[in-house]
């Protein structure tokens, strides 16, 4: 029964205004009641009973008067600052105001009586008010470290981020706040508020006050804390089995939601040191507003995270179309929670030209993006007829629709495989984006009637798209391992799906036709890096409690993949994380010839002529440990 009511005293977050103005009341009226009784026993003159009981009557109602006026009830009490300190004193101030009135028209003290009341009166009131509060929060605390399972935090850094951070956390007594944590000395035994400072040089410094302190949790009030402490604190948490957490952007908590979340854990991409992207969000929309955007491939990883910002710049329509039955109705639902309803969702194939075509004809879109693709490498090895189907022959069947429709704008999604390709997917690629570019070469140059502008855009791995080596990872550490990474020196560059899709629509305002745009991926991550952090983010030990081995390099696959944004083959843009790819260009006419023959070898399943046409288009495809190694010299 008594733990019922504990845990029911600390589901209450705040006291109703009416209990703590009643509270101050009678804390006010007891300060009276005192100040009259020590005056009047200090006094060579008796107080008369009848004035006394007066007096405390008035009291209660000038002390009511004065909450009200200063409104020194309204505060949450265990918040309480300098701020509600100050409206007490005013309130005291205009309590004593007030009776100092009352007893001087009533001439019922003496002038010693006078003075030596209120002064009394007044401190007894102001320090009541303050010992109220002060009870409540520690009795709060008393029964919160008592009954909860909480668990002692440590908040990083001493910014107004992290203080607003430990004042929202203080609400929540799942989290047990024992002070903020800083690197280097400089604020040694510091206090800030009620919260000690500690700090760390080293991972030493780390383990000592962690034992110490049984900490299980540091707290960081940003993602941009996180990426600073990138190889220092966060690996100090990883090896030592502490779990981190982040509070999420404000611009991303739902605050309709009944529950919001204050904190969430850190994953793993944020521990890969991505830099803050930023996009010029304006120009954007001004570029999206009130268009018809159709999004080919609008199911995938890339397609579904595109339509869910695209829903937010203005969009009159989109139009989604994807041959993947079950992710399309997700989608769909996604879109509707997100408030959206002005889309079309299409099942359907970009290999289906006369389909493809059906949708133009209805609903003329202004801008498409083209992200429908065959994108892993072992499987387009052993399957180039259908690599080239849906990457080639479906990107010429968008492209020549568009061109058809005067689409203003068709943004294809390429990929860094398609830089000196070594694998069939890559080449398919690549042909791809020769096809959109020398397309819309030849419509600049008058060959081709049309007023399309073609823009392509190239990048890296993302992470957590589906098939990816992060959900394959986390589906290996949940069966208990082994996790099974190809080699131990192989490296990939990431970007976030949200981060990808944000320089795509960037890249799409940027364009004017005809470029290839990279992306800066930053620095790149060795894979058996990459699996470690997320063992020890599950809270188990590599090699220990998870096994990780070496399978070997797959047909078609690079150890170290290109670099895009070599400042040698790139030209800058106004946006320091896109570039313009120099890369050379191609006649249309002889282009598209060898295209239209690749396409038949390849819908005739003509494996071998179809690698051999590819290399033939793209020469600097070289095969790797591909059983096509030996077309190479063809």
């Amino acid at each position: 029964m008594l733990k019922r009511i504990q845990q029911r005293i600390l589901t209450i977050k705040y006291l109703s205004y009416r209990i703590v103005l009643s509270i101050d009341t009678i804390t006010s009226m007891v300060a009276t009641v005192i100040a009259l009784l020590l005056t009047n026993h200090y006094s060579s003159t008796d107080i008369e009973f009848s004035s006394g009981a007066k007096l405390v009557g008035v009291s209660i109602f000038v002390s009511l008067f004065a909450f009200i006026v200063s409104k020194s009830f309204r505060g949450i009490i265990r918040h309480t600052d300098l701020r509600d300190i100050t409206r007490i004193i005013v309130a005291v101030l205009i309590k004593s105001a007030l009776v100092l009135i009352y007893t001087l028209s009533a001439n019922m003290l003496t002038i010693r009586q006078e003075f030596v009341y209120l002064m009394q009166d007044s401190l007894f009131t102001f320090f009541g008010l303050v010992a109220v509060r002060v009870l409540m929060v520690l009795v709060y605390d008393l029964i919160a470290n008592k009954v909860s399972n909480r668990y002692n935090v440590l908040i990083y850094g001493i910014s107004p981020m992290s203080l607003s951070l430990s004042n929202r956390l203080e609400a929540n007594f799942k989290y047990n706040i024992l002070g903020f944590y800083i690197y280097g000395e400089k604020y040694r035994s510091f206090s800030i508020g009620k919260y000690r400072t500690y700090y760390f040089n080293d991972e030493k410094d780390f383990k000592y006050i962690t034992s110490k302190l049984n900490i299980k949790c540091i707290v960081f009030p940003d993602y941009e804390s996180v990426q600073y402490e990138q190889g220092r604190l966060t690996d100090f948490c990883l090896h030592n089995m502490v779990k981190m957490m982040v509070a999420p952007p404000i611009d991303t908590v739902d605050f309709k939601q009944k529950k919001t979340q204050i904190i969430q854990e850190i994953k793993i991409e944020d521990l890969l040191g991505r830099e803050q992207i930023d996009i010029d969000v304006e120009k954007i929309c001004m570029n999206l507003k009130d268009k018809v955007v159709m999004v080919t491939g609008a199911a995938g990883s890339i397609g579904s995270e595109l339509c869910r910002q695209l829903s937010s710049f203005g969009v009159r329509k989109l139009v989604l179309y994807d041959a993947a039955e079950t992710p399309m109705h997700q989608l769909g639902l996604d879109l509707k929670e997100l408030g959206f309803d002005n889309f079309v969702p299409i099942v359907s194939d970009v290999r289906l030209k006369s389909r493809l075509k059906n949708v133009f004809v209805k609903y003329r879109p202004d801008i498409v993006f083209h992200a429908a693709a065959y994108k892993h490498v072992p499987l387009m090895e052993s399957n180039p007829g259908d690599a080239v189907s849906t990457n080639v022959m479906g990107t010429k069947n968008v492209a020549d629709l568009c061109v058809e429709f005067d689409v203003q704008k068709m943004i294809m999604i390429s990929t860094d495989k398609a830089v000196n390709p070594t694998n069939v997917m890559g080449a398919s690629k690549r042909i791809a984006e020769i096809y959109v570019q020398s397309l819309g070469v030849a419509i600049k140059n008058g060959e081709r009637p049309g007023v399309t502008k073609f823009i392509t855009t190239r990048f890296g791995n993302v992470l957590g798209s589906n098939g990816s080596v992060i959900p394959r990872f986390m589906d290996q550490i949940k069966r208990g391992g082994p996790v099974t990474v190809t080699h131990p020196e192989i490296t990939r560059f990431f970007m976030t799906i949200p981060e990808a899709c944000k320089l795509v629509l960037e890249a799409a305002t940027l364009g004017d036709g005809n470029e290839i745009f990279v992306f800066d991926m930053g620095r790149s991550v060795k894979i058996i890096d990459l699996a470690t952090k997320m063992i020890e983010l599950s809270g188990l030990v590599p090699n220990k409690d998870i096994q990780i081995e070496f399978t070997g390099l797959r047909p078609g696959e690079k150890l170290y993949e290109e670099v895009l944004a070599d400042k040698e083959n790139t030209l800058p843009t106004s946006n320091k994380k896109i570039l313009i790819a120099k890369v050379r260009e191609y006649e249309f006419g002889p282009m598209s010839e060898q295209i239209a023959k690749l396409v038949r070898f390849a819908l005739m399943s003509d494996m071998e002529n179809t690698v051999i046409m590819m290399k033939r288009i793209v020469p600097e495809f070289i095969s790797a440990r591909s059983k096509y190694e030996k077309l190479d010299k063809c």
